[in-house]
């Protein structure tokens, strides 16, 4: 893994000049988790925050009757934890590996003065946060205010804008994951799975989905 290059094509960091780059790949410390392994807890102190190098990190909350909600799930370039940095708080919520994550380690107070050198790091830390944000409260209207099968198809359909198709998606997540992400359980979305592809909206074939009315599913969002 090549850090100056994570770094420079990273939503966080894109357009910084080189010598900006390459001052964070020097405080950058890589950091492997097996699947399965957890990166922070929740309420552990934030002192840094992580981008995904290679694999895939879910984050997620426990209730207290122990069932998980997964938040988001991040994938190589994106960054993760990074709130902490500005407020000095615990992490809000828990990072896990997905599958065999390397990941770049920013230490807070390295991170910090780096940015008192260089505003524009701050800058594009706004903005990324800014759009985490709109992200969060959409989801959080999904998850109140529509039922799963509007859930699901408004997923797809991003889905497919993210990976730049139009007729087919392939989920990068275990359906059981999804389900989490979703706020339902695996059953509610196997069942919504099966309705979907009788009424000739879908067709699931393993982790690939067709997408046969994109028309009839926006309507359901």
């Amino acid at each position: 893994m090549h850090k100056k290059e994570i770094i420079g094509s990273s939503l966080l960091f894109e357009g910084l000049p080189a010598q900006q780059v390459e001052a964070l790949a020097n405080i950058a410390v890589e950091k492997t988790f097996q699947r399965g392994e957890n990166i922070f807890f929740e309420g552990d102190e934030g002192i840094g925050f992580y981008m995904v190098g290679e694999g895939r990190v879910k984050i997620f909350k426990v209730s207290f009757a122990g069932k998980e909600h997964i938040l988001h799930i991040f994938g190589q370039g994106e960054p993760f934890g990074e709130v902490p940095v500005f407020h000095g708080q615990p992490f809000p919520a828990t990072a896990e590996a997905l599958e065999k994550t390397v990941t770049l380690f920013f230490p807070r107070d390295k991170f910090i003065l780096l940015v008192e050198a260089n505003p524009s790091l701050a800058l594009n830390m706004l903005a990324v946060l800014s759009h985490r944000l709109r992200k969060f409260a959409s989801q959080i209207e999904s998850l109140s205010l529509k039922e799963v099968p509007a859930r699901l198809a408004g997923y797809l359909l991003y889905l497919s804008q993210e990976q730049g198709e139009d007729d087919e998606v392939e989920l990068d997540i275990s359906k059981g994951q999804l389900a989490s992400l979703l706020g339902t359980i695996p059953e509610t979305l196997s069942r919504i799975f099966a309705r979907m592809s009788d009424e000739g909206l879908i067709e699931v074939n393993g982790r690939k989905i067709s997408l046969l009315d994109r028309q009839r599913l926006s309507e359901k969002e």
